[in-house]
């Protein structure tokens, strides 16, 4: 992980200088350990998104956990590596999902992106054009602190940060926190706190991280709000149907409603697109 830490500040000197006109937001969702609900924030958060007119593309980037697609309830033939070793199109490996959020299974192929050749590195960029359009796109991560998480977060103009209540993943969190700290790719970082069993809870623990994060870092926070503990969730993922289609009315859709207003609300950095940020992560992993 040390030796990528140059290539790393490098990338972050090059995003502070680019020219971001285009209007898409690509958005890492990541989280210091696993078991927080962060694809499950992802997912319903895409598709409350997706209800409010934005165009939106969920890439799940978890290289060995990925799971979007069954929160989803669909059952994609192809991940993101197949247009280059199969010569299939972006469009063939796309799926969509319920209110047509589009989903990109990437999963345990990101495990290639070092193993490609230039000339596939081109056609594999040249095809990422078609991907123009999207107004969100979510960078669904695996969990920790490695290379790729690191990558992605450098990669991408903004971080989400998922942590809950217990302290072992409010002590994960800050750990993920530091580390995008220590190697300087992250400035600002958005938390989300799942789970929380009031508000008043949610903000609780946000202050606590704050609190830890301002005395020793430099990163700044900043509080996107909490999803209520709702068993409507565990009843929805068991359906394989997100709770804010299949429960749009219970404690956990009210919370994934007032985060999307807030992001809406949001003055977010944009973006060229995917075609630029694989090339980042190409540079990365170079």
């Amino acid at each position: 992980m040390l030796d990528q830490a140059e290539a790393l500040r490098e990338l972050v000197v090059k995003n502070d200088v680019q020219n971001t006109q285009l209007k898409t937001k690509i958005i890492t969702v990541t989280s210091g350990k696993g078991g927080v609900g962060k694809s499950n924030f992802v997912v319903n958060l895409a598709i409350t998104l997706q209800s409010k007119g934005k165009k939106v593309l969920i890439f799940d980037a978890d290289l060995g956990m990925g799971n979007d697609d069954v929160l989803m309830g669909i059952y994609p033939k192809y991940n993101i590596f197949d247009i280059v070793f199969t010569q299939k199109r972006i469009e063939d490996i796309i799926v969509l999902g319920p209110n047509g959020v589009s989903l990109i299974p990437a999963g345990s192929g990101l495990n290639k992106v070092d193993e490609l050749q230039e000339s596939e590195r081109n056609l594999f960029l040249e095809k990422l054009d078609s991907l123009n359009g999207f107004d969100y796109i979510f960078m669904d991560t695996g969990a920790g602190v490695n290379k790729s998480i690191l990558s992605f977060i450098a990669a991408s103009e903004e971080l989400i940060i998922i942590t809950t209540p217990e302290p072992t993943s409010l002590t994960d969190a800050y750990s993920l926190i530091k580390a995008a700290d220590h190697f300087k790719i992250k400035n600002h970082a958005m938390v989300i706190v799942n789970k929380a069993f009031t508000l008043n809870e949610g903000l609780d623990v946000y202050n606590k991280l704050q609190r830890a994060v301002n005395k020793f870092l430099k990163l700044n926070l900043e509080y996107l709000g909490c999803i209520l503990d709702d068993r409507k969730v565990l009843q929805s993922v068991r359906q394989q149907k997100p709770f804010v289609i299949a429960y749009p009315n219970c404690d956990a859709s009210k919370s994934i409603e007032n985060i999307a207003m807030r992001i809406l609300g949001q003055n977010m950095k944009t973006s060229v697109g995917p075609k630029e940020l694989f090339k980042k992560l190409f540079n990365i992993f170079s």
